[in-house]
């Protein structure tokens, strides 16, 4: 029988796949997380971030917000969710990495997604985390959802000294953004609720946090 590829019925059948891929993989977990729950709250976060740099007097492409925030980890289905160690050690293995998904991704529009949608699939499938405000909010969110990620298990207790260093390391990643509105909200309104809770290795991350952004810090000193 003559095999008949169905349009779409991969990248829908992918989306299935993305819920098997756990997070953070190797590491004890209290609450496992899948990259395909994770592009959900990825994508709440940035619409709710979008509104806070919107009435900050932004101008804001929505249907990016969107796009960009759904799909940023589509093509983990491809290599998986690689322990972060592993994909930074050396820039080189970055770069090779992101070469292979590169290339899985456009052979798998080219052979798998019907032509007339290639070419939105090419932009909503391609790097998201841009320079534009949308790709901007997108760093921000897929940030802020590691760090509530690693806040679950640092309250309770997980003795896994790798949550902390995924919370360190958000804190650092959004203080590279602390000029833009929704991390001057994150800072102000959000970041003291997280730290009024107890956790493992809390004063640390705290004095990290004061150091970084420094609006957190005005808020805390008032």
């Amino acid at each position: 029988m003559q095999n008949i590829i169905m349009p779409m019925h991969e990248f829908f059948m992918g989306m299935n796949q993305l819920e098997l891929i756990n997070r953070a993989p190797g590491f004890f977990k209290y609450q496992p997380h899948n990259v395909a729950a994770h592009s959900w709250k990825v994508t709440q976060i940035a619409q709710f971030l979008a509104d806070v740099e919107s009435q900050n007097g932004a101008s804001i492409n929505w249907q990016s917000v969107y796009e960009k925030a759904l799909n940023h980890d589509y093509t983990e289905r491809f290599i998986g969710d690689i322990k972060t160690p592993v994909k930074y050690a050396t820039s080189t293995l970055r770069s090779m990495l992101a070469d292979v998904e590169d290339s899985m991704t456009e052979n798998f529009i080219k052979t798998e997604i019907p032509r007339q949608f290639q070419s939105a699939y090419t932009r909503r499938l391609g790097e998201g985390k841009d320079g534009s405000i949308e790709g901007q909010i997108l760093s921000i969110a897929d940030k802020v959802d590691l760090m509530y990620e690693a806040y679950g298990e640092l309250e309770k207790f997980n003795p896994e000294p790798v949550f902390v260093n995924i919370f360190q390391s958000s804190l650092e990643a959004l203080a590279e953004f602390k000029h833009m509105a929704s991390v001057k909200y994150i800072a102000t309104d959000i970041l003291p609720d997280i730290f009024s809770e107890d956790f493992i290795n809390k004063d640390l991350l705290y004095d990290l946090a004061k150091s970084l952004l420094p609006d957190f810090a005005a808020a805390e000193n008032k």
